[in-house]
């Protein structure tokens, strides 16, 4: 990553990246892992789309009843993601958004830059020919946190920027509609800095499944791509995770071993507090900040 943005410094680096979920658990060591990563990566990356596990494990379970989902579940919902997000560099649209554009309308500043991802409709095959939703429909059910590819409530934050990518059978006349319903809920708080909020993208491809896979084909979805401080919940969480190791600096010595040093994890941590720091003060209004000062 560090080689990529000193090579090619004017070029967007996106990064994908899986979390570790609050309840299900791949490896002891992985609050250590993801922080880590995440400090080194913070300054080399633009944009970095959050997933965790368990909040796909619960899709799969809820949304497409499968009762045991594997990895190939799991990455078939994830790949429907990445291919939205890409549409518009592989086909066209009435309003095509590039990959710059995600960077330019959801990072409000540089280190607030781990947009939420929400996709809609998720429907099992079998319930394919019973369900055909409307744009309003799929729009609404982004804002469900079940939809959500992260652990983390929405409603108990702010959003600083939202960006909406419709695949298939979408007018721009529906969206809008569907945008200033979105608008008039009272659930759904915006920062008071950021008043517009909404870029929307409209691909007239409309998304293609695995052929006898779980996932249905749909004439249209959306994925949302939303900057919100609720994601901060997902780092509070790691955080605490990790300082209940640390506390007894469990593990540590594998890493001391491979040629770490131990100041790195104390460096690291200073950082991802900052993290969690930087996304409470971005989601304080701006008039309290001037009473403040006075």
């Amino acid at each position: 990553m560090e080689r990529l943005s000193v090579d090619y410094g004017k070029k967007s680096k996106l990064e994908f990246a899986i979390y570790p979920a609050p309840q299900v658990s791949t490896a002891v060591v992985e609050p250590y892992n993801s922080i880590l990563t995440t400090h080194t990566t913070l300054e080399h990356s633009d944009c970095a789309f959050m997933v965790d596990n368990e909040a796909i494990y619960d899709i799969c379970r809820r949304n497409l009843d499968i009762e045991r989902p594997t990895y190939t579940n799991l990455n078939r919902l994830i790949s429907q993601i990445v291919s939205s997000i890409t549409a518009s560099l592989r086909f066209d649209g009435a309003l095509n958004v590039d990959l710059t554009e995600f960077q330019t309308n959801l990072v409000p500043y540089p280190r607030i830059h781990f947009p939420l991802v929400t996709y809609a409709p998720i429907i099992s095959s079998d319930r394919a020919y019973h369900e055909q939703l409307s744009v309003a429909e799929i729009t609404s059910s982004c804002f469900e946190p079940s939809n959500q590819m992260v652990k983390c409530d929405p409603r108990h934050g702010k959003y600083m920027a939202c960006c909406m990518l419709y695949r298939g059978d979408v007018v721009p006349k529906d969206v809008n509609v569907a945008i200033a319903a979105i608008k008039t809920k009272r659930t759904i708080q915006f920062v008071d800095w950021c008043p517009t909020g909404f870029k929307v993208g409209i691909n007239y491809q409309p998304p293609t499944v695995v052929p006898g896979g779980d996932l249905a084909q749909v004439q249209r979805a959306v994925c949302m791509l939303s900057n919100t401080t609720a994601i901060a919940e997902a780092w509070a969480r790691l955080d605490h995770k990790f300082d209940l190791m640390y506390a007894k600096r469990a593990f540590v010595h594998w890493y001391v071993g491979e040629g770490m040093e131990e100041g790195e994890f104390a460096e690291a941590r200073e950082d991802l507090a900052a993290l969690e720091k930087d996304y409470e003060e971005v989601g304080t209004d701006s008039f309290e900040e001037e009473n403040d000062g006075e």
